[in-house]
């Protein structure tokens, strides 16, 4: 089309040279008949009406026609690339914005896809990934380019106060044989341990309000911190399977991940039920016929293992707990994670939409799940999870030792001795 355009814009340019020139000599002749130069002392006097005379002369009809019409064509080429240049800039302002509405405008300047027959329109779920931005962290991509695998990891955050949760971690991460893990150490004595141990660590630079937390915190305000953390993994285009350290790993997750949505998390329920949803009827007797009152019920989303792949939404989870979490220091993590994630849209807030799926309660599984049902179930405890997470009780390093009693060494009574669940 350039090259198109080069050749008529030329073309253009060679009849208006060839005009102008006949012109000069035009006026030039007209001025002297003899010739450019004069033989006679006698000067001729040109007026402006004259001028134009001239030149209307020298360019014919049909020159003036492919003038216009190359002019007309050069005019309308101009107005589309110009539309072209203003849907790209919007694109682009939109996508550094980046929230839910202005997604819905992105999408309205592509070319609009129509509906199938019935029965065959799927809802498109799968949000694109951003462009990577290594100049947000250049030695935590370096660090990435050398652990990640397909651009994704598992990513735990510890301080010395969980250092033997930890060791259980990556024993166990190692024993199944994933290569690409990382702890994101909080302070000095874990980044020695890691490193003594052969375990793949990143020890951010100093920051006060991250290092004062980082250092001395409990679990739940430890656990607060990863959604600023996290943000920058996103930034530079790694998917992250977050992970607690109370977790044992017996199988690789990556190998059981759909992919498929912007957060894909393990659930707090304990059976298929409470995990993925129900319909739960609220009976109110003062209301006579209309006491009945239908409800959506779920379980809450786990905030200590998910897997969150790099997007606009996903970005914007983050930012949206990290911000509610910094001015609320009451509010727990989990909570606010789940609200940003399911709480829709109305009068005074504005949803965030991000698409999410919830992981297999039987494979991703929680500890009650794990000492309330599957223990005492001879055809269940046949079945080998993925992980346990020992979520549900304060009794962590013993729990998740006993699991690996159970399943790695083969201790059939390895569990017998733990109650369901605790004694506060």
């Amino acid at each position: 089309m350039r090259s198109r355009t080069l050749g008529r814009s030329a073309k253009l340019a060679a009849v208006v040279s060839g005009a102008t020139v006949g012109c000069i000599l035009a006026f030039a002749f007209h001025l002297n008949p003899y010739g450019i130069v004069a033989r006679s002392s006698s000067s001729t006097i040109i007026n402006s009406d004259n001028a134009q005379v001239l030149l209307a002369e020298c360019v014919t009809s049909e020159q003036m026609k492919l003038l216009k019409t190359e002019s007309l064509l050069m005019r309308a080429r101009n107005m589309k690339l110009q539309k072209q240049i203003d849907a790209l800039n919007e694109k682009l302002r939109l996508a550094h914005q980046g929230n839910g509405e202005d997604m819905k405008r992105v999408s309205v300047l592509d070319e609009r896809p129509k509906a199938g027959p019935f029965g065959t329109v799927k809802a498109i779920k799968t949000s694109p990934t951003i462009a990577p931005n290594e100049n947000v962290n250049p030695r935590l991509a370096k660090i990435l380019n050398e652990v990640a695998a397909e651009k994704e990891l598992i990513v735990a955050l510890a301080n010395s106060n969980v250092k033997q949760m930890l060791e259980v971690w990556f024993t166990n991460i190692k024993r199944v044989g994933i290569p690409n893990y990382l702890v994101v150490a909080l302070d000095d004595e874990i980044a020695d341990f890691c490193k003594l141990k052969s375990v793949p660590v990143y020890k951010r630079d100093p920051e006060e309000g991250v290092d004062s937390i980082g250092k001395t915190g409990t679990n739940h305000a430890v656990s607060g911190l990863k959604f600023r953390i996290l943000r920058e993994f996103l930034q530079l285009g790694y998917s992250v399977l977050l992970s607690d350290v109370d977790i044992v790993y017996l199988q690789n997750p990556f190998d059981h991940l759909y992919r498929d949505s912007d957060v894909e998390s393990m659930s707090d329920g304990h059976d298929n039920v409470t995990a993925y949803g129900y319909d739960d009827v609220f009976d109110d007797q003062t209301f006579g016929w209309g006491c009945y009152a239908h409800t959506m019920r779920i379980w809450v989303y786990n905030s200590g293992f998910f897997y969150i792949r790099p997007t606009i939404l996903s970005i914007a989870l983050l930012d949206r707990v990290a911000t509610r979490l910094s001015h609320e220091p009451k509010s727990w993590d989990q909570a606010v994670f789940n609200e940003e994630l399911f709480f829709p849209s109305h009068p005074v807030y504005e949803g965030l939409h991000a698409s999410r799926r919830t992981m297999d309660v039987y494979l991703f599984m929680n500890s009650k799940v794990f000492f309330r049902t599957v223990r005492n179930d001879d055809r269940l405890r046949r079945l080998k999870p993925v992980i346990v997470h020992v979520n549900y009780h304060p009794d962590k390093l013993p729990r998740m030792q006993a699991v690996v009693d159970f399943y790695v060494n083969g201790k059939q009574d390895a569990l017998q001795s733990f109650p369901v669940g605790s004694s506060w």
